[in-house]
């Protein structure tokens, strides 16, 4: 009877295995037929594409060309048009807004050795910089693309005027003692390339799922609506996107070897007016790590958006927008 059982609980594991492999499948083929179009052709027209280190960067901009500028950097699974209502307030204030696709993200060329480290991406927004020729720029970062906007202050400190930080996700948690734990189980998904393609397939371009995913980052899923969803799933369609996110994705999940933008000296060194901004009910990265990030730059000033999320500038429009150009209303030349 016992062995009856067993033989009967391994069949169906392996079945229930055999499921999910089917599933994941599934995804993955479904990406595959999905992601044919070149990026140039579901670009926003008013777009365009400048040079930037080794790769194309997608450039949107807002604004009057001789003003002051302030450059948008994006987060995880975001794209330069997630930052419109930014770039349109920025413009109304007199700056000349400017927002990137920051690879593997949005409508950008992907790095052909597929190298997305924060130092890395840190380079390339310098280099949007030379192609634009911009003496000198504001730099607003969000969650993951905090550091890269770090990497860039750090790199090119003179061209910097100020640093704006936005639910950030820098990996230096709240100032309390963390340890560093390695999953092996993690580490095996990582290094499996089709499982963790698949796996991307089914939960990160899949444009079923993207609905779910934007409402997992937000407060109140009211703010997920039709016309933002279908904004965060336009470049999900262009050829390449899940392989290209399959290999950032340890740059998220196992981040390996030191960075600057890791290294609490790195903010206590940084002497340009600084604005940290929070949403409260940020479950992604709690305010307590937005508290420590402010406490580590000098000078730095933080401000808390109530019933935020971890996307504060689609959450409140107002009450983010108005936070940002207050601030750069005090810096502006």
């Amino acid at each position: 009877m016992i062995a009856r059982l067993l033989r009967w609980s391994g069949a169906i594991f392996l079945l229930g295995i055999l499921a999910v492999a089917l599933v994941l499948a599934g995804f993955r083929w479904q990406a595959e037929r999905r992601e044919v179009h070149s990026a140039a052709s579901l670009a926003p027209e008013s777009a365009r594409f400048v040079p930037a280190a080794d790769v194309e960067i997608l450039v949107q901009e807002a604004g009057p060309t001789d003003g002051p500028t302030v450059l948008f950097i994006h987060g995880t699974g975001a794209w330069s048009e997630t930052w419109r209502d930014s770039l349109n307030a920025a413009a109304k204030a007199g700056w000349r807004a400017i927002a990137i696709d920051l690879p593997p993200f949005g409508f950008s060329r992907r790095p052909a050795q597929g190298n997305y480290a924060p130092k890395e991406q840190g380079k390339r927004i310098v280099a949007v910089l030379d192609s634009l020729k911009l003496p000198s720029v504001v730099l607003v970062g969000h969650s993951f693309g905090s550091g890269p906007a770090v990497e860039a202050a750090l790199l090119a400190p003179q061209r910097i005027r100020a640093l704006v930080l936005v639910d950030s996700a820098l990996g230096l948690g709240d100032g309390t003692p963390q340890r560093e734990e390695s999953s092996a189980l993690v580490d095996g998904i990582l290094g499996a390339r089709p499982l963790r393609d698949a796996l991307v397939a089914t939960f990160l371009t899949n444009p079923m799922f993207t609905r779910k995913l934007l409402e997992s980052f937000i407060a109140d899923p009211v703010h997920a609506t039709d016309a933002r969803v279908a904004i965060y799933r336009r470049p999900n369609s262009v050829a390449g996107t899940t392989p290209a996110i399959g290999q950032w994705l340890p740059v998220l999940l196992a981040p390996g070897g030191a960075t600057p933008s890791r290294d609490t000296a790195s903010y206590r060194a940084l002497k340009i007016p600084a604005l940290v901004i929070w949403g409260d009910r940020d479950t992604i990265t709690p305010l307590s790590q937005g508290k420590h990030l402010a406490s580590l730059i000098p000078g730095a000033r933080l401000a808390v958006l109530q019933g935020a999320g971890h996307i504060p500038q689609i959450e409140d429009p107002a009450g983010f927008n108005g936070t940002l150009v207050g601030f750069l209303s005090e810096i502006k030349p």
